[in-house]
């Protein structure tokens, strides 16, 4: 770590914003970010310290009924928060989850990230496998659904089976054919959000015709572990390249 990039990370543990920072060192955000992602091995705003869960349920929670979904608040109940970049809001795997399979049921998730979904299958009690490239996400992962689940039981009064692994969602080869009751993800946008310092095979490095190409392995996986009949729900935006929505 070079003297630009020693001075960076110390700010952001000083509690200075990215704005604050790029102007106080000349650099953009995209350079800050590369510089978390180096250091903590994943891509987060800030160190990640362990948060004291207030409610384990979110208020007024009501089931989504339109085609158009739109949160006021980003959701901070259990162990969710935003520090990990591009994860999802909570609302949205919950809407998924409820909407798409019952209690019991398994549910993958094969960029799992921070375990934003995870922690949902373990609210709702559904069984869940959880998959990302980097082993540090992971980590983070099973530290956000280390929490107390002594009133969270399925129908048969059975816990959640919480599987938290390192691997490629290009190869699911240990999950069986017509096993998974639903896949709900959340993938990188290309390369707009890097993951991972120098992995090659963090999908969020490939350019968008590489990632196409990539993804549709990742489609063909879907296809072969999803019970027929059964859904699997995608969350992806647009990015802009040259003025251009893509």
């Amino acid at each position: 770590m070079n003297k630009l990039e020693e001075q960076i990370f110390e700010a952001k543990g000083n509690g200075l914003t990215d704005q604050e920072i790029g102007k106080k060192f000349n650099v953009n955000f995209r350079f800050i970010e590369k510089v978390m992602t180096r250091q903590l091995g994943i891509n987060v705003s800030n160190s990640v310290k362990k948060k004291k869960i207030k409610t384990l349920q979110p208020k007024k929670f009501n089931l989504e009924k339109s085609t158009v979904w739109s949160f006021k608040s980003r959701g901070s109940w259990a162990t969710h928060n935003g520090s990990y970049r591009g994860n999802w809001s909570p609302y949205i795997p919950r809407n998924l989850i409820i909407k798409y399979s019952k209690p019991g049921d398994l549910v993958l998730d094969y960029f799992c990230g921070s375990g934003t979904t995870a922690v949902e299958c373990k609210l709702l009690n559904r069984d869940f496998i959880g998959i990302d490239i980097n082993p540090n996400a992971i980590e983070l992962a099973k530290e956000n659904v280390d929490f107390d689940d002594n009133d969270l039981f399925n129908n048969d009064g059975k816990k959640s089976d919480i599987k938290l692994l390192v691997g490629d969602a290009r190869n699911l080869n240990f999950i069986e054919d017509d096993s998974v009751d639903l896949i709900c993800s959340h993938p990188p946008y290309a390369n707009i959000i890097h993951y991972t310092d120098n992995n090659s095979n963090d999908l969020s490095n490939y350019n968008v015709n590489g990632f196409l190409d990539e993804i549709e392995k990742v489609a063909n996986e879907s296809y072969r572990v999803l019970k027929n009949g059964h859904y699997c729900c995608i969350l992806i935006g647009d990015m802009r390249k040259n003025k251009n929505v893509i």
